[in-house]
């Protein structure tokens, strides 16, 4: 295997989280007769440029192209971000009514609603077809492709160059980064801006945030590989961003060479990520066995209350929950069901552990004494959603960084 950023060999494997199916692929009662496919779940540094990345490959039609159930707006802490993330680059980019921004992996369009309303105008590219259809209901129009440099000639013809094209939580699920990166090139305007939003690695390392891991996700982004893989196509980091969402991200924003002034922030972040290690084998190797002390300790916690004679249920059902109840081997003798607000998981079945998903009224209607948190990124949200759980002595185990138990102590 070579880097997809550097094309480096100097590959080393720092965690092993097993063999799991996709994290997005919810079953339905039916499917449940069928055999699941399973990939490992393996990630690799770069010894040459710090790209954190999988060792294995699911196919981008697997993951996206069959009933994706990912809906991008389903918080309010989401919703805000993204319309404070809108309001901030319009103003850095001064955008008018004859700028356009496209935004690559645009699911319903929450992020191009928020340009929308700044008043530029605007394009999505999501290639998951049913997410698609409910963005064009939402009114923003949406191309169902992924994005290639044939799509971005096409839509440079029939729209003009864009102003602003942005990749949130995207860049990171893309394999072929030198045909994006071409592709970019293609439909950007001369003096526009390509901005990328993902969760940044450091934060990973430093919070144990392994649950972030899956299949969707290829690369595990920090500031030292991007550098050097955008001055690979004439163009440069001009400033980085970081952000509280999922857990701590960063926000990249990428411009041809000379055309923004190059903020200070970037060598503070090479250097911080120089001193804290991440890249090197000792600490990865220390993450390593934090994730399986972090196992253990979950797991016994869950026993502890089992034994106890509690009944517990998940609450939430991301991809990141689907990462940490498969290789934490944690089922249906476990938990007795999750819960969720999104339409498109509620009544199906989560992959691998086979789950059912529930609505999140079924916490209090089946008297659940502890709700383990899978969306630990937006607990104060959720624990404030289901306040009538808490009011009724039900308790949250948060299990990242470190298992423990929040709620009604009485």
């Amino acid at each position: 295997m070579i880097c997809r950023i550097c094309k480096g060999i100097r590959l080393f494997e720092f965690l092993d989280l097993g063999f799991t199916p996709p994290a997005d692929s919810f079953l339905r009662k039916e499917q449940l007769r069928e055999p699941e496919t399973h990939y490992p779940l393996k990630v690799l540094m770069c010894g040459d440029c710090g790209l954190a990345q999988l060792s294995h490959v699911v196919s981008p039609e697997v993951l996206y192209r069959h009933d994706y159930p990912y809906e991008s707006s389903m918080t309010r802490t989401g919703q805000l971000h993204w319309g404070d993330f809108a309001r901030s680059v319009a103003q850095r980019m001064n955008l008018g009514a004859d700028d356009l921004v496209i935004d690559i992996g645009s699911n319903v369009g929450v992020l191009l609603q928020a340009f929308k309303d700044s008043g530029a105008r605007t394009l999505g590219v999501e290639p998951a077809s049913n997410i698609a259809r409910l963005a064009e209901k939402h009114g923003i129009e949406t191309v169902d492709e992924f994005f290639s440099a044939d799509v971005a000639r096409q839509l440079a013809n029939d729209k003009g160059q864009a102003t602003v094209i942005t990749a949130t939580n995207v860049f990171a699920h893309i394999d072929d980064l030198d045909s994006l990166a071409e592709a970019v090139d293609l439909l950007l305007h001369p003096r526009g801006a390509f901005i990328i939003e993902a969760p940044y690695f450091v934060n990973l390392i430093e919070r144990l945030e392994y649950d972030t891991i899956y299949h969707e996700h290829l690369s595990y982004l920090s500031v030292k590989p991007l550098v050097r893989f955008f001055e690979r196509f004439n163009l440069e980091v001009f400033e980085v961003e970081q952000q509280d969402i999922h857990g701590g991200s960063f926000r990249v924003h990428v411009a041809r060479k000379g055309v923004m002034p190059r903020s200070p922030m970037i060598r503070q972040l090479l250097a911080s990520e120089e001193r804290s290690g991440v890249h090197t084998v000792d600490v990865l190797r220390r993450f390593a066995t934090a994730v399986e002390s972090n196992r253990r300790d979950l797991t016994w916690l869950l026993r502890r209350l089992k034994h106890e004679g509690k009944r517990i249920a998940g609450a939430s059902a991301p991809a990141k929950g689907m990462t940490l109840l498969n290789y934490c081997r944690i089922g249906p003798e476990t938990l007795d069901f999750v819960t969720e607000k999104s339409t498109l998981k509620i009544g199906r079945f989560t992959p691998g552990t086979h789950i059912p998903v529930l609505s999140d009224a079924e916490l209090v209607g089946r008297n659940v004494d502890c709700a383990l948190l899978l969306a630990w990124n937006f607990a104060e949200e959720i624990m404030s959603n289901l306040g009538e759980f808490r009011e009724k002595g039900g308790r949250f185990i948060i299990p990242i960084p470190s298992p423990h138990i929040v709620g009604n102590e009485n």
